[in-house]
């Protein structure tokens, strides 16, 4: 890697002294200045293969065509290099010429080609569109150069910058392709910001952002499942559960293969998520992120294996085997110091647990002295947060002046034919106003009597009318009345609970299954219900005893989604056998859930002759 960088700087190096040597223009080039072809080439390889689009350019920078590039063209070079390093994990070596290429495509964005008609196209020719974008992809890249200096504040700024230009100045059906993937860069990286930070707000309104972006144009196969498990994490950093369930269980369903680094972080995720609520006993847990330890690719990833393990059964009391992993963590050579601080308050509070004030004073001394860089952290993350917030309020204030013009726009296309429609009533009637001045009194009075046989046709008609409606209203209720009776029939409930449809499918299984306690709950796969068929089953207790569901969660708050699966088949007299077949949970989780639910309601008899009391009399809770 050290010589690949070595080689890469030589060659910015030369290129910057060939770039140097030429006029510093810096007005803005003539519109009729062309992209140079291979600059082209570049970038349209960048979007699909950065590593070839990578040796590509180091090969063009490396020969005599790049000494003879113009300004625009030396500007969007310097914007490639940048974006490729990036892309291809190594640092921002030509930051200066960035910052420099920053400043010109702002410049030039600020002046649209002039729109000839009778002039031909030029196809060549850099348009308003293309500096736009290449704008905003400056100012991104800008960025990524702050954030690799820790400079959070700076790196928000210009993200925000990219999303301003690309949103002010593109309609949104516009954002397709290449613009759609560069919203999705931008939006995530804000997302990985703010999770850095804990601000897990404003990560998941970024996040669910960057899906949207990420579904309309994949950046890659894994964009999709690893945005929607960013989001699982979010959701329950705020205790919101079932969110946090739902993006974990679609992240999984939408991983394409395995064997990644993405897939053990999310399996990783879902069993701490599982041990704090209680899914998956303590033992399972730890033996799946044990598992994990061993699976890791490098040194980096069995760290955060580590750290995750000894966090677990430090939560669980298991402080000898805690120590065992945290310490070597922290002992490692390879230094990490956010894992490290993090193992550091766990030692430190097991060993005062344990009354060994000199580790515990070791650890505690390695905390404090992370203390003030955090309090500066801090600062910055709460101007960012705030940044964000301001961002979010200009957005909506542009987004509201937008429909008050379509709104007024709106309006006045329908006013205005009501204008000429009343102008023109106006003057015909003022015409024939001095027609009936000019006439004389018989034909007033003829025109009169005339007037008043009219009425009395018009009051004939109006009647007839409102009696053909009144009829017409009356045929139309009946004819609700009737499709209300026919929808009443078809929604007709089974005469009992049991006999409802996916009760006796649940029974059908049972009596098919067989099911045995000391028989792996796998081997039953082929009989598990799903999530349809639980939704069914909550419904048909819901209607044959009064809102089961709805008064157990009212009665007792704790009851989990999943406990009130349990509720719900134990009605059906099921043993703990069933139950771990049909739920797919191991026997001896089920007991523990069994327990777990008459702790909660508070009563001794057994769980199937308690929920069927409830079941049958409402006034009971």
């Amino acid at each position: 890697m050290k010589k690949r960088l070595n080689v890469i700087s030589l060659l910015f190096l030369l290129l910057f002294f060939s770039y140097c040597g030429k006029e510093d223009k810096q007005q803005i080039e003539p519109q009729g200045s062309s992209v140079h072809a291979a600059l082209a080439e570049i970038d349209s390889l960048m979007w699909r293969q950065p590593d070839s689009a990578f040796a590509l350019l180091l090969q063009f920078v490396g020969s005599p065509e790049a000494d003879g590039l113009d300004t625009y063209n030396g500007h969007y070079c310097q914007l490639l290099i940048s974006e490729l390093l990036y892309k291809n994990d190594c640092e921002q070596t030509n930051r200066q010429d960035l910052q420099k290429a920053v400043t010109y495509f702002d410049s030039i964005m600020q002046v649209p080609e002039p729109a000839v008609p009778e002039a031909p196209r030029r196809v060549e020719g850099p348009s308003f569109k293309r500096n736009v974008f290449l704008t905003a992809r400056a100012y991104y890249i800008n960025g990524v150069g702050y954030y690799e200096r820790d400079s959070l504040v700076e790196a928000c700024a210009e993200y925000l910058k990219a999303l301003e230009t690309m949103e002010e100045h593109h309609e949104e059906q516009e954002l397709v392709g290449k613009k759609a993937q560069f919203m999705t860069y931008i939006y995530n990286r804000l997302g990985d910001m703010f999770k850095e930070q804990l601000l897990a707000e404003p990560a998941i309104a970024c996040y669910k952002q960057a899906l949207f972006y990420c579904r309309r144009e994949p950046t890659s196969k894994y964009g999709i499942p690893v945005l929607l498990y960013n989001l699982g994490i979010q959701y329950d950093i705020v205790d919101q559960t079932d969110s946090a369930a739902l993006y974990y269980d679609e992240a999984l369903a939408n991983m394409p293969d395995f064997d990644n680094l993405h897939y053990r972080d999310l399996v990783s995720n879902k069993a701490i998520f599982a041990f704090y609520n209680s899914d998956y006993s303590s033992d399972s847990v730890i033996k799946i992120l044990k598992q994990l330890v061993t699976l890791s690719e490098d040194e980096k990833e069995r760290t955060t294996r580590l750290l995750t393990l000894g966090q677990i059964l430090f939560e669980d009391k298991q402080f000898d085997s805690s120590r065992v992993y945290l310490e070597t963590l922290f002992e490692q050579e390879e230094e990490d110091i956010t894992s490290q601080l993090m193992a550091a308050e766990c030692l430190s509070s097991i060993y005062k647990m344990e009354g060994d004030s000199v580790k515990a004073h070791k650890y505690a001394s390695f905390l404090a002295g992370f203390t003030m860089s955090e309090i500066e952290k801090k600062k910055e993350v709460s101007r960012i947060n705030e940044m964000f917030k301001n961002h979010l309020a200009q957005k909506q204030e542009k987004q509201a002046e937008v429909n008050r013009e379509k709104a007024i726009k709106k309006v006045i296309k329908i006013i205005i034919p009501i204008v000429v429609v009343i102008v023109v009533v106006i003057v015909a009637m003022a015409k024939t106003r001095s027609k009936k001045l000019l006439r004389q009194q018989q034909e007033k009075a003829e025109r009169k009597l005339g007037e008043a046989e009219q009425q009395h046709r018009m009051e004939q008609a109006a009647i007839s009318g409102r009696l053909k409606r009144s009829n017409q209203e009356v045929r139309e209720l009946k004819d609700q009345i009737k499709k209300m009776d026919d929808l009443a029939a078809k929604t007709e409930m089974a005469a009992s609970f049991n006999e409802e449809p996916i009760c006796r499918l649940i029974m059908e299984r049972v009596h098919e299954g067989q099911f045995k306690s000391k028989i792996d709950c796998e081997l039953y796969k082929t009989y598990a219900l799903d999530k349809q068929q639980m939704l069914d089953l909550r419904v048909a207790a819901d209607r044959h005893f009064s809102q089961f569901t709805l008064r157990l969660r009212k009665a007792y708050p704790k009851l989990t989604s999943i406990d009130i699966d349990y509720c719900c088949l134990y009605l059906l007299n099921l043993t703990y056998a069933d139950v771990s077949a049909l739920m797919q949970r191991a026997y001896n989780t089920v007991v523990e859930r069994d327990g777990k639910i008459q702790k909660i309601i508070g009563s001794e008899k057994p769980l199937p002759v308690l929920l069927m009391d409830i079941a049958q009399n409402p006034s009971s809770v």
